[in-house]
């Protein structure tokens, strides 16, 4: 992740991710919409509603990804979003626990973490 956002920015495009077509954007999207669109992770369309763009898809992934592997480590809850838990298993960061659905953090995902945190 290139960019550092801040939470209202992750925020706006978490918003944006579900806002329908057509629909008015919140007041925090429309704050953070010039930024976000200059570093090209949303977009305006042609009838002037916005949408992620490819970027910004990733982008929240990869939070995703995070957010899951902190609560692994923090002792948190073990179920993850099944596309999340499908790329961190892949990824040999997480691996499955004693009881099914159920994820527990590797030592790989553990530095994966660690290094996340030392470039934040």
């Amino acid at each position: 992740m290139e960019h550092k956002l801040s939470l209202d920015e992750f925020d706006a495009l978490e918003q944006v991710s579900t806002l329908k077509k057509g629909a008015k954007p919140s007041a925090c999207v429309n704050r953070n919409a010039k930024r976000l669109s200059g570093i090209k992770l949303i977009a305006f369309r042609r009838d002037g509603g916005l949408e992620l763009t490819d970027n910004g898809r990733q982008f929240l992934f990869i939070k995703q990804c995070l957010d899951g592997l902190r609560t692994l480590a923090d002792g948190g809850s073990h179920s993850l979003p099944s596309a999340v838990a499908q790329f961190l298993a892949r990824k040999s960061h997480i691996e499955a626990a004693n009881e099914p659905g159920q994820w527990q953090i590797t030592e790989r995902g553990r530095e994966s973490l660690a290094e996340s945190a030392s470039q934040a």
